[in-house]
């Protein structure tokens, strides 16, 4: 399964990182692939919004929604 998802506030590779980071200490067993440019983080694999909305933003990013 792979949903996307709009992020505001990144704007570098750390960033991309730290989403990255945050998002497979809650599902471990996504791909994540992030966009800075276009703001979008994609996550390949079982996924839960909810799992993933709480770990943008525990990153410290805002979490838009559904791309």
């Amino acid at each position: 399964m792979n949903a996307s998802y709009r992020i505001d506030g990144m704007t570098c590779q750390g960033c991309a990182r730290s989403v990255t980071r945050a998002i497979q200490a809650v599902v471990p067993m996504a791909e994540v692939a992030v966009d800075v440019d276009a703001g979008v983080v994609t996550v390949i694999g079982p996924t839960d919004v909810g799992q993933v909305k709480g770990a943008v933003e525990d990153a410290g990013f805002d979490f838009i929604g559904p791309a």
